[in-house]
């Protein structure tokens, strides 16, 4: 028999704070972290601004040792852990170290540490690599960690499906969850993408706004990049209410598919599939949904066919559906994102503010939804659902209930 799941912790590392009471408070003040770059030097991109985790010290979190064994974005995804686990009172057994779960996304993993070690070894030509580089680099770095911070033993692995990877993460562990494979499961995902062979790349793409992340707004001109980390705990709704966790929300559904259409193209068919998955899988509706937490990437494709995916999805109604990208604040983390704003959503639920897209200017007929422009609004919805659309056209929505249903 299938368990209902619900969301009993959050944490967040992103720059919009170092925890998850930052994160809201930015989210619902409709406050954007994008701000000009400061890991880079300026003069060496055609794109100056970025969503950075500001002000990092990992010796706040990690001794000097630890510190150096994990790279930036594992660094995220431990501290967020960590909070997820303090933030639902979890009290550790033997017993549910063995039967929890981890499962954890990330797009490019260890990229600081791959960039340190290219440039030692072809710049600097210094033809000792470091040992620690492989452990570093490897997408799975947060997930092993924070197995072996919390002494958890049950199944433990990474998803990298580019931006989908999260929502992956997050789909799969709310599974395990409900058919009873795993008892409990840390979810989420972790990305740090700032460095400069990495964003080469992204500028090479010529994707990236010059200036900022205006999702769903006709004068958008492009994604901007940002990293972080988010955690979820999920576990049985029973086990939860027994020893009286508050529950931020439940995962309801998961859905997921491929577009087999184009490497970086997105597809409204691929895209609808994949919301009309999640709906079916919780026992949804369309006009159960009262918002959507948008993939929105402010480019030009993306917008404009998430915007068709969700009329093929919602017909005549989904003017009603609210709409809003929260990538405008906390910018595009790539692997990160479904994490992100998995949490972003569950909190929406829970403090019946929904978070608005940031940075609107003015409408697009081509985005002819209600994207909630500029202000958080009060709003109590019973259902919503967050959206994950990877290059590659692997798509990946999450369906969440609020706690209060």
């Amino acid at each position: 028999m299938n368990r209902r799941v619900v969301i009993t912790g959050v944490g967040v590392v992103c720059a919009l704070g170092h925890n998850s009471q930052d994160f809201w408070k930015a989210l619902s003040e409709g406050r954007s972290g994008i701000a000009p770059l400061e890991s880079v030097e300026p003069g060496l991109l055609r794109f100056q601004n970025g969503a950075e985790v500001r002000n990092w010290d990992s010796l706040r979190y990690f001794d000097e040792k630890e510190a150096g064994m994990l790279d930036r974005f594992a660094q995220f995804g431990v501290v967020a852990a960590r909070e997820a686990v303090a933030d639902a009172g979890i009290e550790w057994t033997p017993e549910l170290r063995e039967e929890t779960a981890i499962v954890t996304g990330s797009c490019v993993g260890g990229q600081g540490a791959e960039d340190e070690g290219f440039v030692n070894l072809y710049r600097k030509n210094i033809p000792r690599v470091s040992p620690l580089t492989i452990p570093r680099t490897m997408e799975n770095a947060a997930a092993s960690r924070i197995s072996l911070e919390m002494g958890i033993v049950g199944p433990t692995y990474t998803v990298s499906t580019a931006c989908s990877s999260s929502n992956h993460a997050i789909g799969q562990a709310f599974w395990m969850v409900r058919s009873g494979a795993a008892r409990m499961a840390i979810a989420g995902g972790s990305e740090a993408v700032f460095s400069l062979g990495f964003l080469k790349a992204w500028e090479a793409m010529r994707v990236v706004s010059p200036d900022t992340c205006r999702p769903f707004s006709k004068d958008r001109r492009g994604l901007i990049l940002g990293e972080g980390g988010a955690m979820l705990v999920l576990e049985p709704l029973e086990s939860a209410q027994a020893r009286g966790a508050r529950i931020y929300g439940e995962v309801v559904g998961f859905g997921m598919g491929s577009d087999a259409f184009h490497i970086t193209q997105p597809s409204a068919d691929g895209a609808a599939r994949a919301m009309r998955a999640a709906l079916a899988d919780g026992g949804l509706r369309p006009e159960d949904i009262g918002y959507i937490n948008a993939h929105g990437t402010a480019t030009q494709a993306n917008d404009a066919t998430e915007t068709a995916a969700i009329r093929k999805v919602f017909g005549a109604q989904a003017g009603r559906v609210q709409v809003s990208s929260t990538k405008s604040m906390h910018g595009h983390t790539l692997g990160a994102a479904g994490a992100l704003e998995g949490v972003a959503t569950a909190l929406a639920l829970h403090h019946g503010i929904l978070p608005p897209t940031a940075n609107y200017n003015e409408p697009d007929p081509a985005c002819d939804l209600d994207v909630i422009p500029n202000h958080a609004r009060q709003a109590q919805v019973e259902y919503a659902l967050s959206n994950s659309f990877a290059f590659g056209g692997l798509n990946a929505v999450l369906a969440f209930g609020c706690a209060r249903r």
